[in-house]
């Protein structure tokens, strides 16, 4: 065979090559909640059908109730170093590395699911995932869970009534509010809330309706405090993204990912609306006492995180000075 003849079946080798099609890429997602029951597994599940309508060459599999041995908070880790792909991730759990990311829990800042959603696309969503991908991550959905306060001792209404209480919050800054009204934190991932609860380690916790359900939190508590129009405890809570598999998508799968992402949020913000009706449901038939704060307690709360929290969270970057700015700023 002459060279040229070579070169034309090396050429024919490699055109056909490039014509088959590209190796299925397997995305492993990543979380610690109840698959098929709570809100964030079920809206990951409607994600991963919306980008498969579209593209099936990407292979999801989906880890529930950290079955990939990841812990809550290490996931962000093994995102930022890529060894994890995907993840559902509260987001204050990465304060530790990225203090910034406090503001997706600051109280007084988001006040209806409604609100949450007017701020997708907004500078402060630019802003934060701004800060996100600069430490290695890219927000892809858009979930924020409301939800409120349980004790095993008491009816928690305004500041005064959690003086002595052993609470936790998820998230240092909005504990140092907490503290300011006499109470003592811990700082947990929810998957500790149960345990923590039935040993006394804990007395009262804030955490996310959904969790309050699904983990069975109303097992080991006596009171509640949800609901009504004046909720101090939001967190966002989304599907993220390693940045380094991010940037390996296409543009075109890249476009496919943001529109399955805006299914997800449309399906995950309805769930959460009756999120809360399911807690004050679960509640109620434990046997406990259900109540909502007054406008008067809530302000008392937003008083008093207006001088604990956010200052505190403002003194930590320009960046952060920022992200509250423009969350305050979208009504």
């Amino acid at each position: 065979m002459n060279s040229r003849i070579r070169q034309g079946a090396l050429a024919l080798v490699a055109a056909a090559v490039l014509a088959l099609p590209a190796v299925a890429q397997e995305i492993k997602i990543s979380h610690q909640f109840k698959a098929n029951t709570d809100g964030r597994d079920k809206a990951t599940r409607v994600f991963v059908e919306e980008v498969n309508k579209k593209d099936p060459s990407l292979k999801f599999r989906i880890y529930p109730g950290s079955s990939l041995n990841i812990k809550p908070v290490a996931q962000f880790d093994a995102l930022q170093s890529g060894t994890l792909e995907m993840a559902v991730f509260p987001m204050s759990y990465a304060v530790g590395k990225v203090p910034e990311m406090s503001i997706t829990i600051m109280p007084g800042t988001i006040t209806s699911i409604d609100h949450a959603m007017r701020l997708k696309g907004s500078a402060f969503h630019k802003k934060l995932q701004e800060v996100a991908e600069r430490n290695g991550v890219h927000i892809v959905t858009w979930w924020w869970t409301p939800g409120g306060f349980a004790s095993k001792t008491r009816e928690i209404g305004g500041p005064d009534t959690v003086k002595g209480e052993k609470m936790r919050a998820a998230d240092p800054t909005f504990e140092s509010m907490l503290k300011a009204a006499g109470a003592s934190v811990l700082n947990i991932p929810s998957t500790e809330i149960y345990p923590s609860l039935q040993s006394g380690v804990l007395t009262s916790t804030l955490t996310s309706a959904e969790t309050f359900v699904s983990m069975r939190i109303y097992e080991q508590t006596k009171f509640a405090t949800v609901g009504g129009d004046y909720t101090l405890w939001w967190l966002m809570q989304p599907l993220v993204m390693s940045k380094a598999a991010w940037d390996k998508l296409t543009p075109a799968q890249k476009k496919i990912f943001q529109e399955a992402a805006d299914k997800s949020d449309e399906f995950f913000a309805a769930g959460q609306r009756e999120a809360v009706k399911h807690m004050v449901d679960a509640y109620t038939k434990a046997g406990a006492k259900v109540r909502a704060l007054t406008k008067p307690e809530f302000d008392a709360w937003i008083a008093l995180a207006k001088t604990t929290s956010w200052p505190e969270f403002t003194a930590k970057s320009a960046d952060a000075k920022q992200l509250l700015d423009l969350i305050t700023a979208t009504k």
